[in-house]
């Protein structure tokens, strides 16, 4: 080196600690990307039970009776079909098209009325939170008015 010279750049130890720090940011970023669609999902199959419940409600009102509240009358597939059906939603199978099978789990009494989400696991939709595989369900008791959601997984 001469005396007029002075020669900048970085060293090997601060691009190191950069590329360090980047890569874990971009991780925290992927994971949050990840548990906000994940969310989505969930919030989608909310809305599904929601309408599910819609229907079963005007049911309720026409005749107090929750009998007609059934897999056909809700279009829900009660088939398992691996093969998407026009105009329905997966009830027993997983389809391409879905991330959540949906289902009654219970009919208790004349008034009260169980739906279930699960998420589905197969065919590469493996949920993004981490918790394996996870359900949203909705206990509606219509004469009493209660609505109590429950959620496994995340959602």
């Amino acid at each position: 080196m001469k005396g007029g010279e002075h020669i900048t750049g970085f060293t090997l130890l601060e691009l190191m600690m950069v590329f360090i720090i980047v890569g874990i940011l971009a991780t925290l970023g992927i994971m949050q990307y990840q548990s906000a669609v994940e969310k989505s999902r969930g919030a989608e199959a909310r809305k599904v039970i929601n309408t599910l419940r819609s229907i079963c409600a005007a049911f309720y009102l026409e005749g107090q009776d929750l009998s007609k509240c059934t897999l056909n009358n809700l279009a829900i597939s009660n088939i398992a079909s691996a093969v998407p059906i026009s105009g329905q939603l997966p009830g027993f199978q997983c389809w391409p098209t879905h991330f959540f099978t949906y289902g009654i789990s219970s009919l208790v009494m004349p008034s009260q009325v169980t739906f279930t989400a699960t998420r589905c696991t197969a065919g590469g939709k493996k949920p993004d939170l981490g918790s394996g595989s996870g359900s949203i369900s909705l206990a509606i008791g219509f004469s009493d008015g209660t609505d109590v959601w429950h959620t496994v997984g995340g959602y």
